[in-house]
């Protein structure tokens, strides 16, 4: 659903650059207590969150390059809000959407440069609020198990999607460049949309489930809401110190964990991506047949090397698009973590400061 140059009129692109800037900014304050705990009864959850941070950018920089057929002619791919919220925080989600915009308009021409701001509101900003909001909720209510996560991490996620669709068409009722029936493009976006939202939900689902069942306390949704131990006692079963349940776990390093994740996600941009459907995503398909396509504008960062995801003077596709891949899971993780260190580092060093 990456926004293009043109879609929207300046003024109301400027506006959503400040809204987007906001939010960023909130963001960074609330990922410091994300990624800074590190008291006796968080666990030192933070301290694991921080390495986390940056490789969720980077996962879900490679997942969104993997378009899945969804309607003839149609795709759709991974936005990530829900993932990012439910794995590493909300706040500290925001971020990881606002890096990946950022690198797939810079480096990659994917999303336009004066709609950045337009992409991180819409993408980044209403998925993580929409998505965790629902999930706390879910949780609140439903048992408090690991299954309870990731069948609350779907739900999410899945009405996450349209509801992005539903924001863009807002943002397009304001500011659009063409004058459509914005009865029809709100049905339509919102149509298609709630299919891309079962692919995000599945992805979002089966991620979730795979990291809470080998690292329950590397998930931020998760803190708190594992099943307790269970020990039979004169014949009886009954729940364990929540200390002994958590403890062998939280013990370990994430070490191991991160590098299986970033071996997952240069797989899956590497090599799997070259897979992904061609045809169009959703937004793309929209708009080429509601006609609110006639103003796109030529990226500014079209002649870059590494434009449409293909490395400039590759010949072969799916050498180019491998390679393309895995530079940026690099790029993504490189500046998201160091993005997030930097984050953590300006917590600590003022918890210091007020000690």
């Amino acid at each position: 659903m990456h926004v293009p140059d043109g879609f929207i009129n300046a003024p109301v692109s400027v506006a959503a650059g400040v809204v987007a800037a906001g939010a960023v900014a909130v963001s960074l304050r609330g990922a410091r207590r994300e990624l800074g705990g590190t008291s006796r009864a968080e666990g030192h959850a933070g301290e694991r969150a921080a390495p986390l941070a940056g490789l969720v950018a980077a996962f879900i920089f490679a997942v969104q390059m993997l378009n899945f057929p969804v309607a003839a002619g149609t795709s759709g791919h991974l936005l990530g809000g829900a993932l990012a919220a439910i794995l590493v925080g909300p706040y500290t989600g925001v971020l990881c959407i606002a890096v990946v915009l950022l690198m797939q308009g810079i480096l990659f021409a994917d999303g336009g440069l004066t709609a950045l701001g337009v992409n991180i509101t819409v993408m980044g900003v209403v998925t993580v609020v929409v998505a965790y909001a629902l999930f706390r909720g879910l949780v609140l209510v439903l048992p408090r198990t690991r299954r309870s996560v990731t069948v609350a991490s779907f739900v999410a996620a899945l009405v996450s999607v349209p509801a992005s669709a539903a924001a863009f068409t807002l943002v397009y009722a304001i500011g659009g460049t063409t004058d459509v029936p914005l009865g029809k493009v709100f049905a339509a976006m919102v149509g298609v949309h709630t299919l891309i939202g079962i692919g995000e939900a599945a992805i979002t689902m089966l991620t979730v489930g795979a990291v809470v069942a080998v690292r329950p306390d590397l998930v931020y949704g998760a803190r708190g809401l594992t099943t307790p131990l269970k020990l039979r006692v004169n014949g009886e079963l009954v729940d364990a110190a929540p200390a002994r349940d958590f403890a062998p776990v939280a013990a370990r390093s994430p070490k191991k964990f991160w590098l299986g994740g970033l071996a997952a996600a240069l797989v899956l941009a590497g090599f799997v991506s070259f897979y992904a459907s061609a045809s169009p995503d959703g937004l793309e398909k929209v708009a080429a047949d509601k006609g609110f396509d006639k103003n796109v504008e030529e990226h500014d960062a079209a002649g870059s090397p590494l434009a449409d995801y293909g490395v400039k003077g590759v010949e072969a596709a799916r050498l180019s698009g491998g390679l393309a891949g895995v530079i940026g899971v690099g790029a993504t993780l490189a500046v998201g973590t160091g993005a997030f260190w930097l984050v953590r580092r300006r917590r600590t060093e003022a918890s210091g400061a007020q000690v």
